[in-house]
């Protein structure tokens, strides 16, 4: 098969692809023939040298993909060659073929294709984990998404829309916070303009965010606690602002607020299959009733992976961008 490369780390010409062994599922696992997968940004810290896989998962990138089951390893059940697939993985989704457990495997859902189903698992597992299982957003409560317009901000608005939240997002165009208000976000906030702080407590009469979604991790910390409200939980899942911080107990505690930082990617096994199992008991039905659907930017050949790494590190992008196999 052939497979997106990193010979060397370094800027997206590293990326090269090439033929390689074929994988073949072990016990527990289901070999995908892939149809597509999606650029996220641990791909571009990969390629770069600063994120390596966990031990054992794949050294391709590719966080998530989607296809059709080509064969069934041993002790697995439930999964037939033919079913058409999305999957969550530790990596691997730049190539023709890619092993996963069978814990992290999803159908794909009614109303979607096979390709367009390549830009779900990694965000919408992202965000339902940390805003709904960890932060707990309640109907009526106010979300602020850092990056609407992003692959994980654009599900997280509708997501949030769709218990009854309401959404404030962060983004640096006209275009991309008029994006966020087509899927319903409340509150625009241009970050190149205004103070997302003052906007989210003015919007909500001094009160501020309840829960906060955050990839900027360092740049932003400060800044979030003082968005969020009494009892406000803020969510990061990202450190493009930088990884170190300085953080305000006094404030956190005037307002009994938490902070928790996750990442999916190195969690065990068994944590991600849970994770799994829930995003297909309760954001799979909105797939089907039509609230909730994946933003795709662009599609483009896998081969060309280059230039989908060069449209999201310049933000050039709304949504996902979609890698597709020949």
């Amino acid at each position: 098969m052939h497979a997106i490369t990193i010979p060397e780390p370094g800027g997206p010409e590293a990326l090269v692809w090439a033929e390689v062994p074929d994988p073949r599922p072990g016990e527990g696992e289901v070999l995908v023939e892939v149809a597509a997968s999606a650029v996220n940004r641990a791909d571009i810290m990969q390629r770069q040298g600063f994120y390596d896989p966990p031990p054992g998962a794949s050294p391709y990138p590719g966080l998530e993909c989607s296809g059709r089951v080509a064969e069934v390893g041993p002790g697995v059940s439930g999964w037939a060659v033919g079913d058409e697939v999305c999957a969550l993985l530790a990596g691997g989704g730049y190539a023709e073929k890619a092993v996963v457990p069978a814990g992290q495997l999803l159908p794909v859902p009614q109303g979607l294709d096979v390709t367009e189903a390549a830009a779900l698992p990694e965000v919408v597992c992202t965000v339902w984990s940390n805003v709904f299982m960890v932060a707990h957003l309640r109907p009526g409560e106010t979300l602020l998404v850092h990056g609407g317009s992003s692959g994980i901000g654009t599900m997280a608005i509708q997501l949030a829309k769709a218990v009854g939240a309401k959404v404030a997002v962060t983004a640096g165009t006209k275009e991309k916070l008029e994006r966020c208000a087509e899927l319903g976000a409340d509150i625009l906030i241009n970050y190149r303009e205004q103070d997302f702080v003052a906007e989210v407590k003015d919007a909500t009469g001094g009160a501020g965010a309840d829960v906060i979604l955050d990839n900027m991790g360092a740049k932003y910390l400060d800044r979030n606690v003082q968005a969020l409200a009494v009892n406000g939980r803020l969510a990061i899942i990202g450190m493009q602002g930088g990884r170190k911080g300085e953080l305000d107990i006094g404030t956190l505690l005037a307002k009994r607020a938490a902070v928790s930082a996750t990442s999916l990617r190195a969690r065990p096994l068994e944590e991600k299959a849970a994770i799994v199992a829930a995003v297909k008991e309760h954001v799979w039905p909105l797939f089907a009733g039509g609230h909730v659907r994946p933003v795709v930017d662009r599609e483009m050949p896998m081969s060309e992976a280059a230039e989908g790494h060069r449209v999201v590190e310049e933000s050039g992008h709304i949504g996902k961008v979609l890698l597709v196999t020949p």
